[in-house]
């Protein structure tokens, strides 16, 4: 069975820093997968943040998030990271991993698999 763990959310001043990192399990063939990262903030819907292709040759951004975050991946570790620097309030949310991504640079894009999520909340 595929799994997904986040972890590394949490309570941050804006202007801080988090690092994310999302464990893959269940499955051989992660490391030939896009996978990114969504974020939903409370009342609202559910939105793309970053993805990076299988080899971590592409990676893609919101525009909300250029020059602050970045995407990679080990995938002698079958991890993904999402490093967060100059936190906002507005990034507020809880954030998850995907994997199994489609559709990646055509505004378009599929989710074959989640993770549970993790809380990052930014104060002022």
């Amino acid at each position: 069975q595929v799994q997904l763990v986040e972890s590394g959310g949490g309570l941050v001043q804006a202007g801080g820093s988090l690092r994310l990192s999302c464990a893959a399990s269940g499955r051989p063939t992660f490391s030939r997968s896009a996978m990114g990262w969504f974020r939903q903030a409370p009342g609202k819907e559910r939105e793309f943040v970053a993805a990076i292709s299988w080899s971590g040759g592409n990676v893609y951004y919101a525009d909300s998030v250029k020059g602050r975050f970045t995407i990679s991946r080990d995938n002698a570790k079958n991890t993904m990271y999402l490093r967060m620097n100059n936190l906002k309030p507005e990034d507020t949310a809880v954030y998850y991993c995907a994997a199994d991504l489609t559709g990646l640079g055509t505004g378009r894009v599929g989710v074959g698999h989640w993770g549970q999520g993790t809380q990052v909340t930014v104060f002022s």
